[in-house]
């Protein structure tokens, strides 16, 4: 019989930096989570991937155990490190932050094609376009 999920948790921690400090301690600790084993098993999983955001997904059972999903970076990382900016425009529509090409844009719609829910790379690099221009960063 497969286990009751009793809550998610959805956080976004840098890849294999994982600290008991907030804000991931005290959302594992109101989860239940033994925070020390998480923080461990998530280094170790995601300490190939140089450091940058990631979504992490935590299923929490009944009985306090608990898996987790580990997501690709963050769109809006990837795009700001293709960029070389430290962020976005505050008015997108005004003030462009940064310009991509065509091909960068390609390749992080690739990186991110497991997360997106498109059907082919053309649809996925439409939605990282999107993400560029609300963040002001031009696609030439």
């Amino acid at each position: 019989m497969a286990k009751k999920i009793q809550k998610k948790v959805r956080l976004q921690i840098p890849a294999g930096k994982a600290t008991p400090a907030p804000p991931t301690g005290p959302a594992l600790g109101q989860a239940g989570i033994a925070i020390g084993d998480f923080v461990n098993k998530f280094n170790e999983e995601t300490k190939d991937m140089g450091g940058e955001k990631v979504s992490v997904i935590i299923s929490v059972y009944e009985d306090r155990s608990y898996d987790f999903v580990v997501k690709t970076p963050l769109a809006s990382a990837l795009i700001k490190k293709a960029a070389g900016v430290d962020k976005g425009s505050g008015k997108n529509l005004v003030k462009k932050a940064g310009k991509i090409t065509k091909d960068q844009l390609k390749q992080i719609a690739e990186q991110k094609m497991k997360d997106l829910n498109a059907n082919d790379i053309e649809a996925a690099s439409k939605i990282i376009a999107g993400t560029a221009r609300s963040m002001g960063i031009e696609v030439k």
